[in-house]
C-alpha cells in the first residue's frame, strides 16, 4: 500500500493568517497536516509513484476530498506514461508573455489599421480586460470547481484544475499549456466576431488576451513571488486562503471585485467589508 505524505509548510500558514482575527487562525482548521494517510476509495490507493492522471478517476466520490487536501512541494508528480504528453503539461511562467503578448499587439495593431484612433483601440482593450476578469471569476467558479465522482468527470477535473489544488505549488503548472489556450482561442475569437463589428474584433479580443496573460503571470506570482507591498501581499493571503482554508469561496485572482458582487468573500473578509 503507497502512503501519501503531505508536507507541513507553518511559514505559508503564519504568512497567511497574519492579519486575520486570532479565532480564524487556528490552524487545525486547515485539510493541510503534518502526517501520513492513506486516501482509499472502494479499495483503491493513489500511487503518486506512478503517473496520476488515470488513477484519480477511480476514487469515485472519494475524489473531492482527496483533491482538496494539499500537498506543498515545489515539484508536481508525472501525469502521463507518455513523454509527450507529459511535456505538454508542463510549462514555464515566462513563456505566456512571450508567446501571447506579440499576438496581443498584432491584434490591437489591426484595428489601428482598419482606421481607429488610439483613445478607441483602448478604450476596446480595457474593455476586454474587464471582461476578462468575469470570464476569470466564472470559469474558477462553475467549472473549475465543479463536483465530480465518476471515473471520466474526475480525471477531466484533476486535468483541469484538480491538480493546482492538489500541488498548489507545482511551479510547473501554475499557467494554462500555450496548446491548451491556443486551442480555446479559437472559439473565444469567434464569440468576440459574433458580438462586436468586424474592425472592433480584434482590440476587443487582444484586451481579453491580455488580461489573461496579466492573470497567469498574477497567479504564478501569488504563488511564489514575495510581495514586498500592500496590494500584492493582501492578494497573495486571499488567494492561499482560496487553497488552504476556504476552497469554494474567494475565486477571484487578479481582483476581489466580482466576487464581492456575487457574495463569494471568504467569511474573514466579509467581516472586514460591514466593518
Amino acid at each position: 500500500m503507497i502512503h501519501e505524505k503531505r508536507v507541513c509548510w507553518y511559514s505559508l500558514i503564519t504568512t497567511l493568517f497574519d492579519s486575520f482575527p486570532s479565532d480564524n487562525r487556528s490552524v487545525a482548521e486547515f485539510r493541510l497536516s503534518c502526517k501520513f494517510s492513506n486516501m482509499v476509495a472502494q479499495e483503491f490507493t493513489v500511487d503518486l509513484d506512478k503517473p496520476l492522471v488515470f488513477q484519480v478517476g477511480h476514487l469515485g466520490e472519494s475524489y473531492q476530498e482527496w483533491v482538496h487536501q494539499p500537498i506543498v512541494s515545489k515539484t508536481g508528480p508525472r501525469f502521463f506514461e507518455s513523454d509527450f504528453w507529459e511535456f505538454l503539461t508542463r510549462t514555464r511562467w515566462y513563456a505566456i508573455p512571450i508567446i501571447w503578448l506579440p499576438v496581443v499587439c498584432w491584434c490591437i495593431s489591426m484595428s489601428v489599421r482598419m482606421g481607429h484612433t488610439a483613445l478607441e483601440v483602448g478604450s476596446l482593450v480595457i474593455m476586454g480586460i474587464f471582461v476578462w476578469t468575469l470570464l476569470e471569476y466564472s470559469l474558477h467558479r462553475f467549472v473549475f470547481h465543479i463536483n465530480t465522482n465518476t471515473y471520466w468527470w474526475n480525471t477531466i477535473h484533476y486535468l483541469i484544475h484538480g491538480c493546482h489544488h492538489k500541488h498548489p505549488m507545482d511551479g510547473l503548472r501554475l499557467v494554462f499549456p500555450p496548446a491548451g489556450t491556443a486551442v480555446l482561442c479559437i472559439p473565444f475569437w469567434n464569440l468576440v466576431k459574433l458580438i462586436s463589428t468586424p474592425t472592433t474584433t480584434p482590440a476587443l479580443f487582444g484586451g481579453g488576451l491580455l488580461g489573461y496573460v496579466i492573470y497567469d503571470c498574477t497567479h504564478y506570482y501569488l504563488h511564489h513571488g514575495q510581495p514586498a507591498t500592500e496590494v500584492p501581499r493582501n492578494l497573495k493571503k486571499y488567494h492561499l486562503n482560496h487553497h488552504f482554508r476556504v476552497q469554494d469561496k474567494g475565486f477571484g485572482i487578479t481582483s476581489t471585485l466580482w466576487d464581492r458582487i456575487f457574495g463569494t468573500l471568504p467569511e474573514p473578509y466579509v467581516a472586514e467589508k460591514k466593518k
